[in-house]
């Protein structure tokens, strides 16, 4: 799909790499629809955008993807001010790390409810209309946590494997409708995300410097890749060569391996 002139639809679009798929779609979208729970964050992208392109319709709507009738009422929203989303980035998502016999259960639910729940919904509510007009894209941001089990990140590494699965059997079905869908699967990224993830006494979980791929970059090659029909994408030259190595490996020798996350886990 050609994204110039698109209606896009981004999720989580307050900060972090949802505010810059704005800032990079906004010289080349019709409109934007930007949905988050920080309805300041959300009016402040807004101004600038509108500032930086006069031209540019940006839509802001307040919603706790955690809350289903909140989603339900964007939808609804949506369909009242009969705006057509050619292009959904579903890009919100939380996170947490440490073990997960001592997480707070409300928090696993938020994850499951956020990166799975709404999702899904979104993608079944808005798909008809684009396949109707043969027309439209679906970029869900996935993880490279979502490629293998991860200790630590049990319940995330879950929600993104199922982001991963559902986004390639979606690709598969929509085959020859001219609506296309992509996974973006980033590894560390400096957003505000480690941050929110990590549990009160704890610092944020990083990895090393040299895996870390700026967010500007991040965007710009998932938007190259949902241009070029890609299926999936990985930014960064030492994460690409990292999952397929993870990718290769016999589940065996994986479960061997996180033996010694654990024992950092206990520790």
């Amino acid at each position: 799909m050609k994204i110039d002139h698109c209606n896009a639809l981004i999720t989580g679009a307050s900060s972090g790499i949802g505010r810059e798929f704005a800032q990079q779609l906004a010289g080349r979208a019709q409109s934007l629809v930007l949905v988050a729970r920080n309805e300041e964050r959300l009016s402040e992208a807004r101004n600038k955008l509108t500032r930086q392109h006069p031209s540019l319709t940006v839509h802001i709507r307040k919603t706790d993807l955690a809350n289903h009738s909140a989603v339900e009422e964007l939808n609804a929203w949506l369909e009242h001010e009969k705006i057509h989303v050619d292009l959904l980035i579903n890009n919100a998502g939380l996170g947490d790390s440490g073990a997960f016999a001592t997480s707070d259960p409300r928090r696993n639910e938020q994850m499951t409810l956020v990166n799975v729940v709404a999702l899904t919904f979104l993608t079944r509510s808005l798909l008809p209309q684009m396949i109707a007009r043969k027309r439209g894209a679906i970029l869900n941001v996935s993880s490279s946590a979502g490629f293998l089990p991860i200790p630590g990140f049990a319940v995330y590494a879950a929600t993104k494997a199922y982001v991963t699965s559902f986004s390639e059997a979606l690709r598969a079905e929509l085959r020859e409708t001219g609506v296309s869908v992509c996974t973006l699967c980033p590894g560390p990224v400096h957003t505000e995300f480690q941050e929110v993830a990590k549990r009160p006494g704890e610092q944020p979980e990083g990895g090393p410097g040299f895996v870390h791929v700026p967010v500007e970059q991040v965007v710009r090659d998932a938007l190259a890749a949902l241009e070029a029909d890609r299926p999936l994408v990985i930014p960064g030259f030492a994460m690409k060569v990292g999952m397929l190595l993870v990718r290769l490996t016999p589940m065996p020798i994986l479960r061997w391996a996180s033996r010694f996350r654990r024992n950092e886990i206990s520790l």
